[in-house]
């Protein structure tokens, strides 16, 4: 029973990760997430009691791989695998949670009214400790003088791009779905811009 509950969860949710990052949270129907998800409406309700609930959830389901991202970031780490492994983390939150990613970064642009206190304080927490990392290799001398919050600020738009602006990606290709080549190719293309670009002077 909680095998199926589980499957029928995660349908729901990939489901309104498809609608809500197509229509947004104010114009998205549960009965069409409920048909898109192959259930009946009631399994919406029973499973999550309201659509705020539901949007929650999505949220969620891409905040904790964004904070699990993070993991290899320490001061006494080396820079150049930090970096790699933090870019090629994020290009498989692209890669897999690309709706999801879309309803974060279109809550992130509306002003986060739908994130809570403690999700607005471990993301914000997060950030300034991968840039607190990246300062002190600065101060070290261990990569180049750059300012550390725009490092950050380049290598999320340079990762999230792949999921947040697939559209203009598929009409640029001419593919209409990226694959695995494609997005290692583009880990690899990020890794070497960022890694050039912090080599010390």
């Amino acid at each position: 029973m909680s095998t199926i509950r589980e499957r029928n969860k995660q349908k729901i949710l990939r489901a309104a990760s498809e609608e809500f990052a197509e229509k947004g949270f104010a114009a998205t129907k549960t009965s069409d997430i409920a048909a898109k998800a192959g259930l009946p409406k009631p399994n919406v309700y029973y499973y999550f009691k309201s659509k705020d609930n539901l949007y929650r959830e999505v949220l969620e389901s891409i905040i904790e791989p964004i904070l699990a991202a993070s993991t290899p970031f320490n001061r006494d780490g080396e820079p150049k695998d930090v970096l790699s492994n933090y870019i090629r983390s994020k290009i498989r939150i692209s890669r897999d949670l690309p709706f999801a990613s879309k309803v974060f970064a279109s809550e992130i642009m509306h002003g986060a009214p739908h994130l809570s206190a403690d999700q607005v304080e471990q993301l914000n927490a997060q950030a300034k400790h991968n840039i607190d990392c990246i300062q002190h290799w600065v101060d070290r001398g261990l990569i180049a003088a750059i300012d550390p919050n725009h490092l950050m600020f380049s290598i999320w738009a340079a990762t999230q791009t792949y999921a947040d602006f697939d559209w203009q990606i598929s009409a640029v290709t001419g593919k209409a779905k990226l694959d695995e080549a494609d997005y290692e190719a583009a880990a690899q293309t990020i890794i070497r811009l960022v890694l050039k670009g912090c080599e010390p002077d």
